[in-house]
């Protein structure tokens, strides 16, 4: 490949590049504001619940309740700190992905090849670039030699594209196609040279230009992050109501002003949702965890509850569905083929020899083309241990393609001195043209390669010819070139892939392709992993080409998109969306990002995936792994369904807990619950809800369930149902051993002890019978949960040392009862949740149990 003249670039000069660059500014796209600890704790506290759990804190220190306060202001610390450390393990493992930081470039200034960063090209440099390199910015080329480059990043077709100087008007700027003469920042050059004038920088470039519309796309909160602020509002609301009515009873009834706001408070400690909030935080963060063991990075943590209940999967097909590389997958020699990826385990047939022979020779050595180097790997595997294989011969000129033949030929110099032998690759038509075929003999062989076209594959034609030495022709046409044959080239599909999407449909998710490449490549790629419907695919010219009521119906019944553009894949999402649809998308490329920012969960590939993607994502794959989605959905519905039981049990508890606080004052009885006894039943709900049933493993059959309905919410009206069901049971067992004990003549601190004992063995119940909706408390027990074995053995432990110990049994107002009596207590607090075992085992179909 002889070398570009650059004699006739002069650049700009060092002081005009200067004045451009203070002028312009960095050839950079803006950073995203990076959050340090202090903005992230900023932005937890202004969360309304946290203000309320704050508030509720300073009034306990305000009346001297030091202990309550001080251990609620202690939960918002932990939960502050469970997010500061996520996010900011976050953010640096982002900062670590960025792999795509800005070039640096070789340009021409004061006629002299200088090389820079790439931040400091500005815009009339003269950019000079060969193989392996980024472009640092959109340029207009100049001069080339055989240019090629790989434009996926921000068309999605993984095949690489010619590049030509203009012949007249250069046209408008639109990445891919081949013989273009645009550079476009970012991108990859990966054959021969070129010489390019820089005609924007910076935001202005056409990645700039997705990144500004990322810009215009709102990001939308989480419905779990509403629904429970609702929740906590309204409890907190009724709360307020009932401790006034306390409050005023009790001094109206008994004179006594002060112990009726004791009890006031100890009622709204009884009722203050502090639960919720620290549930909701602590299983995101932690599934964010589980999450990153499954090679799924969680940047907004949030999005992960919305990750369960999926009903759209939109997934790009390059370097996502498949491995963004080319391979050899078909050879047509002479009416017969050979397919490489079959599954046929036969070494490649001897016919065949020749045909990969000759398309090894047409290549480079060292090839930075990914089809030569697919070549390469071919012939060094199918061919090793042949006499077609010739790594000592010398290469002496390479014929590039041009516009007016798209072909390529090598010329290397033979164990024969005297011989040169000539191998040529191209497109088919052009190898035809080469060879003087026959229009006959043409229309034969173009059957076969519109039939490899059909079958999505990349078609090279292949040919040869040898040369006596002398004086080497200006031109291939001047070769006597023999016709070897046909070989196709594909971007294979990720061997997991049709598994995971066979997944996703049991678990009715719908997964829907959109790519930029061709029709019939995506058609072949949808029939390999399985997408249904695959003979209709609708293309981004088909829907700019109807009216908005047709595009939206066609978006929702089609599961293949083809030749789309950047715009199009976020008007699909949006589309989707106004369906009804929760939609996920996942991409890696900068033309992916709009519709990733724009889709409910946004899912960026880690480790090709470029920072635009990235930062437009709510999560990331980094193992670019499309099966690790589907774990990930599983892991999302098993988050959720886990909270849903956590929630139910927080307000089955408090039942207890608010009537018991709220009867005797009602009624003129001794006060049962005081708030140190009310503190000590938290410490068992607090970790019970936060981790016990965040540990728990998901039900069986978790993926074989539709996705919930977008409009459901987490704590619907069977789940209240049952959890107020599960807390009036409670409450009635406990007020029956509080009245038997007054009727055995029992004191009142020997009532509070028998009562208390009643619902902490209770609380007990409740936490491993709402382990499952499905399951029985025996058949869970099999499913290991450490967790839940701390909380019991703990809680036991202390009680027994609160009943057992006379100065604790002072602090918490208790006195000594018999045996016999602690017996029914035990036996009561287990009774309490019997009822629902037997709930469990007559329902013939899983109940209200969430995905």
């Amino acid at each position: 490949m002889p070398p570009l003249d650059l004699s006739r670039f002069t650049g700009l000069s060092t002081e005009e590049a200067q004045r451009r660059l203070t002028r312009d500014g960095f050839n950079e796209l803006p950073s995203p504001d990076t959050r340090g600890i202090l903005g992230i704790i900023l932005e937890v506290i202004r969360e309304p619940m946290f203000l309320l759990l704050v508030g509720a804190g300073a009034i306990y220190f305000v009346l001297g309740d030091v202990e309550e306060g001080a251990l609620l202001l202690s939960f918002v610390l932990v939960i502050i700190g469970i997010t500061v450390y996520q996010e900011r393990k976050t953010e640096r493992a982002l900062e670590a992905l960025r792999n795509l930081s800005s070039p640096r470039a070789l340009v021409i200034r004061d006629g002299q090849l200088v090389r820079i960063a790439g931040r400091d090209v500005v815009k009339g440099d003269i950019l000079v670039v060969s193989e392996g390199d980024r472009i640092a910015a959109d340029a207009l080329l100049a001069a080339s030699t055989n240019l090629s480059v790989d434009e996926s990043l921000l068309t999605g077709e993984s095949v690489p594209v010619r590049k030509l100087p203009p012949v007249g008007n250069p046209g408008e700027r639109h990445p891919g196609g081949d013989d273009q003469p645009w550079l476009y920042s970012g991108t990859l050059v990966v054959q021969g040279q070129g010489v390019a004038e820089v005609v924007s920088t910076g935001i202005n470039t056409r990645m700039g230009e997705i990144g500004k519309a990322l810009q215009a796309v709102e990001t939308e909160e989480t419905r779990l992050h509403v629904e429970t602020a609702h929740i906590v509002r309204s409890i907190a609301l009724i709360g307020f109501f009932l401790v006034v009515i306390v409050v005023v009873a009790y001094g109206l009834t008994r004179g006594d002003w002060l112990h009726g706001l004791l009890a006031g408070i100890t009622l709204a400690m009884a009722i203050l949702p502090e639960e919720f909030p620290v549930v909701l935080t602590v299983f995101l963060a932690l599934g964010a965890w589980r999450l990153s063991k499954i090679s799924v990075l969680a940047r907004h943590v949030p999005a992960i509850e919305t990750l369960g209940a999926t009903t759209v999967l939109c997934t790009d097909k390059t370097g996502t569905l498949t491995f963004n590389r080319m391979t050899v997958a078909k050879c047509v020699v002479a009416g017969s083929s050979f397919d490489f990826l079959g599954g046929d385990e036969r070494s490649l047939p001897e016919p065949f020899h020749e045909l990969i022979e000759y398309a090894v020779l047409s290549c480079k050595k060292d090839p930075f083309d990914p089809m030569e180097q697919a070549l390469l790997m071919t012939g060094n595997t199918d061919l090793s241990g042949t006499e077609h294989l010739h790594g000592d011969w010398e290469l002496l000129v390479e014929y590039p393609l041009s516009r007016e033949l798209l072909a390529m030929s090598n010329v290397w110099r033979s164990r024969k001195a005297d011989e040169y032998i000539i191998a040529a690759k191209g497109a088919p038509e052009a190898i035809f043209d080469l060879c003087h075929m026959e229009p006959q003999e043409i229309a034969r062989l173009t059957v076969d390669v519109e039939s490899l076209a059909s079958d999505g594959l990349r078609v090279l034609g292949v040919a040869k010819s040898r040369f006596r030495s002398g004086q080497l022709p200006d031109g291939q046409h001047a070769f006597p070139f023999t016709y070897l044959g046909l070989i196709g080239f594909a971007d294979p599909v990720r061997p997991d892939a049709a598994a995971a999407v066979s997944e996703c449909r049991m678990a009715g998710i719908r997964v829907a392709m959109i790519t930029g490449d061709y029709p019939a490549t995506a058609r072949n790629i949808a029939r390999q992993i399985g997408l249904p419907d695959t003979t209709s695919v609708l293309t981004g010219p088909d829907l700019a080409g109807i009216q908005p009521e047709q595009r939206d119906r066609e978006i929702r019944a089609s599961s293949v998109f083809a030749r789309v553009v950047p715009e199009q894949k976020l008007q699909i999402v949006e589309s989707l969306k106004s369906g009804g649809d929760i939609v996920a998308m996942t991409g890696d490329g900068v033309n992916d990002a709009p519709a990733l920012k724009a889709a409910h969960i946004g899912i960026a590939m880690g480790a090709r995936g470029t920072d635009v993607a990235r930062e437009a994502s709510s999560l990331v794959l980094l193992d670019d792994n499309f099966a690790s989605i589907v774990a990930g959905i599983r892991m999302g519905r098993r988050i959720y369904a886990n909270l849903r039981k956590a929630m139910a049990y927080i307000i089955s508890i408090h039942v207890p807990i608010a009537g018991l606080s709220l009867i005797p004052v009602l009624l003129g009885w001794p006060l049962i619950l005081l708030p140190i006894q009310i503190v000590f039943l938290e410490l068992i709900i607090d970790p019970a809800c936060s981790v016990v049933f965040e540990a728990e493993q998901e039900e069986p059959d978790i993926m074989e369930r539709p996705p919930r309905k977008p409009g459901d919410h987490i704590l619907d009206r069977s789940t209240i149902t049952i959890a107020l069901l599960q807390g009036f049971v409670t409450l009635g067992f406990v007020l029956a051993v509080y009245l038997h004990g007054m009727m055995q003549g029992l004191s009142g601190d020997e009532l509070r002890t028998v009562s208390f004992v009643t619902i902490v063995v209770a609380n007990l119940a409740l936490i491993c019978t709402n382990r499952s909706w499905t399951e029985s408390i025996a058949a869970r027990f099999r499913r290991p949960n450490r967790a839940l074995g701390w909380v019991l053995g703990g809680t036991l432990f202390f009680l027994a040392a609160v009943l057992a110990i006379p100065g604790l049994r002072t602090l918490f107002q208790f006195a000594p009862v018999s045996p016999g009596f602690l017996l029914l207590c035990f036996t009561a607090g287990i009774l309490t949740v019997a009822w629902f075992e037997v709930y469990k085992m007559v329902r013939a179909r899983p109940g209200p149990q969430p995905q």
